[in-house]
């Protein structure tokens, strides 16, 4: 649907709009009509390579963090929407913390790693073509999921290494009317290091109000030999107490694979793959079931929403295969992001972890 220029899809996208498009980057902080490009040449980061040609000549396409520095990347008055975000980091993508503000809130609505908010929670390129989120050669991070904003959008970068980060980045957007009925959007990162013997970790908690979750990455460190993934994830909503109205059949199923990732020919290695809706890209193709591997996956819940009134809950189980045919409760690295919009804002998350606990080693 359009809802006047607020999402827009491939069936109506001959509609026109009274939708305002505005784009925000370093090469224009704030977005505004007719202000691209005009960095005086001394006050560019690229001035060097402007020098002989001078304002308006790729003056200032980046930013640079220095440790410990939090830069507002956007801020805007709204109503609008965000429709697309790009973005190019150097350093380790653990240490960069993206943060999104709705309509003038203190808590953020997004606290997350910038790697693991585009679905590279390793620190290492993996190409992904998803309808969320895109990833491209060589570290070019892509967001399409809409946020819209009645009043006021803030994004922040907080750099917590030691080391100044170098970014490039791109925020797509529109000023236009916001229904009723429109959610906010949503997502909070998650580490267990390890996952405690018998404990089951937890994706989401603590959400009230009406909503629909939308979507789940997780970057799975396996800390066993053998199969990881026989664990099921549980959806508590509404009032669920001991058992959950939805129950997974098993960590691959969820991500919508089936017997273990494994190629079904050779038996020998697992088979990544990158869809509209679902992936398992972050893997090595062979040393099928060594220890000491690293996985990433994402589910998004586009066309099958996730729908609840008053609550929410997700978790997932860590198991594996023992001796006697019996199930082994693993103690894994697992991280996630989980992604969902609410009609209101959530409650404050649980604290961020520090810099050296969610440090990939």
């Amino acid at each position: 649907m359009n809802f006047n220029g607020l999402n827009m899809g491939m069936g109506n996208l001959y509609q026109l709009s009274d939708a305002k498009t505005r784009s925000i980057s370093p090469e224009n902080y704030t977005g505004e009509k007719g202000k691209g490009g005009m960095c005086e040449l001394e006050n560019g980061f690229a001035k060097n390579a402007a020098r002989q040609l001078g304002k308006g000549w790729k003056v200032n396409p980046f930013i640079v963090l220095q440790p410990g520095e939090t830069f507002t990347i956007a801020d805007i008055e709204g109503p609008g929407c965000i429709q697309h975000i790009w973005l190019t980091p150097t350093g380790k993508w653990r240490n960069t913390i993206l943060r999104m503000y709705w309509d003038g809130r203190e808590d953020p609505a997004v606290e997350c790693p910038i790697g693991d908010f585009f679905c590279a929670g390793w620190n290492v390129y993996h190409q992904i073509s998803s309808l969320a989120v895109c990833v491209n050669p060589g570290s070019a991070f892509n967001c399409y999921w809409p946020m819209p904003f009645r009043s006021h959008c803030r994004m922040t970068l907080e750099n917590r290494a030691e080391e100044p980060v170098t970014m490039y980045y791109q925020i797509d957007y529109t000023l236009t009317q916001v229904p009723e009925d429109a959610a906010y959007f949503h997502a909070q990162f998650r580490r267990v290091n390890p996952l405690p013997y018998k404990g089951v970790y937890t994706i989401l908690d603590g959400v009230k109000g009406k909503g629909h979750y939308v979507g789940t990455y997780m970057a799975w460190g396996v800390n066993n030999n053998g199969w990881w993934g026989e664990g099921e994830i549980k959806f508590y909503m509404d009032g669920d107490t001991e058992y959950p109205t939805i129950c997974g059949t098993g960590t691959e199923d969820y991500f919508c694979g089936s017997y273990d990732f494994e190629d079904p020919y050779t038996h020998d290695k697992y088979l990544d793959f990158t869809t509209p809706y679902t992936g398992f890209h972050e893997v090595r193709r062979d040393e099928l079931y060594n220890c000491q591997k690293r996985f990433g996956m994402y589910r998004w819940h586009i066309a099958d929403p996730i729908r609840f009134e008053s609550d929410l809950k997700v978790t997932i189980q860590a198991l594996g295969w023992r001796e006697g045919g019996r199930y082994l409760p693993l103690q894994d690295d697992i991280a996630s992001v989980a992604f969902w919009y609410q009609e209101g804002p959530a409650a404050p998350f649980p604290p961020l972890p520090d810099k050296d606990y969610m440090e990939v080693i």
